[in-house]
């Protein structure tokens, strides 16, 4: 079968390769890749940053964004169909199976030596074909066939905001204000869920007023703030209490800047993954009085396990019933698989960009 493949470590290394079919056994699921979503990863991994190939291979089929159907299923299969739209999550456990891990929590793991579908250790779906064991594999209704493939970015969402409403159990808390910086596909998405569930909410980003993103956010009943106007210090005025802030801009300034304008009792959820090894002038003795005397929490997010892949259909659903056609308004770009080296190139305007592997 043809497939994708990239030599870890080196730089635009990805080429079409032939691959044999996977064969699966009587408790596995073979599944025909539909489509793949790019993001920031599989940029990194292009560009020979990240990625690590499986044990014994020279070389990693990317991809973690995925859309299939499933083609067949081993005779010990339950619970799915030939022809069943599916979605696979990303991590699985470490080899030492640590208590996170063999709960269930493989976006928890102790260790660090979970693999990862497409990014470590494990191929991924950049390929017309996958295998998979059921209990990874999240079923896709039919309506949302169009904008299935943005279930994983979602699961991140899911997790950041589940886990900030778990954490915020420690108090009688209703939050009124969120705010969300970024308005890639994770912020964008963690607007409509936050509008979804009847936060106000504001997204702010670099791009202009009049861009899509702006546009999408309004859509969906938020209000866009355009950062290079109104910068984040001076939010507080213009906001009042900030309840919850959600972090999607991979920026440690941000991050930093948004520690200063949380509000009392305020949640704020680092998304993003930062690189290099920036350093920060901070007022640190300030910034601390303020996280102690208002009650304030920060904690990081990455990755999702099943159950947050589970909610994010959930949501997707209300999103089509109260902005029909607002999902699909993300995918900005859709690429022909023979053309995928297009959709790893960053264009203006990309929110998401799609390979089309199959039909």
């Amino acid at each position: 079968m043809k497939a994708i493949g990239v030599i870890p470590g080196k730089k635009e290394s990805a080429r079409i390769v032939d691959v044999d079919k996977p064969e699966m056994s009587s408790s596995e699921v073979l599944v025909r890749v539909l489509r793949v979503g790019i993001c920031g990863t599989d940029h990194e991994i292009d560009q020979g940053l990240y990625g690590e190939a499986p044990e014994g291979e020279d070389f990693l089929i990317p991809g973690h964004e995925s859309l299939g159907i499933v083609e067949e299923i081993g005779r010990d299969v339950k619970g799915f169909e030939k022809g069943d739209l599916v979605v696979s999550t990303v991590r699985r456990p470490c080899s030492e199976n640590c208590l996170n891990c063999r709960s269930g929590e493989n976006d928890m793991c102790l260790t660090g030596n979970f693999r990862e579908r497409g990014i470590k250790s494990l191929h991924g779906f950049m390929a017309e074909y996958y295998k998979e064991i059921p209990e990874y594999l999240v079923k896709i209704p039919e309506e949302l066939s169009d904008v299935g493939v943005l279930l994983e970015p979602l699961s991140i969402v899911e997790k950041a905001i589940m886990q900030t409403f778990k954490i915020q159990e420690r108090m009688k808390w209703k939050p009124k204000t969120a705010l969300v910086l970024g308005a890639g596909p994770i912020g964008l998405l963690a607007t409509f869920v936050l509008r979804d569930m009847g936060i106000n909410t504001y997204t702010l980003a670099l791009d202009p007023i009049d861009s899509q993103k702006a546009k999408l956010v309004t859509e969906s009943g938020a209000s866009y703030i355009d950062a290079t106007k109104e910068p984040i210090p001076g939010l507080v005025e213009k906001l009042g209490n900030i309840d919850f802030i959600l972090e999607a801009t991979g920026s440690s300034t941000v991050s930093f800047q948004a520690m200063g304008i949380l509000g009392i009792n305020g949640v704020l959820a680092l998304t993003g993954i930062t690189g290099g090894d920036k350093k920060l002038e901070v007022d640190a003795d300030h910034l601390s009085l303020s996280l102690v005397l208002g009650n304030k929490l920060i904690f990081g997010s990455v990755n999702a396990n099943i159950t947050y892949f589970r909610k994010g259909v959930k949501h997707m659903q209300n999103f089509e019933a109260k902005w029909p056609g607002l999902l699909s308004k993300l995918i900005s770009r859709k690429v022909a698989f023979e053309d995928f080296k297009e959709a790893l190139l960053r264009k203006k305007g990309d929110i998401k960009v799609i390979i089309e592997i199959g039909k």
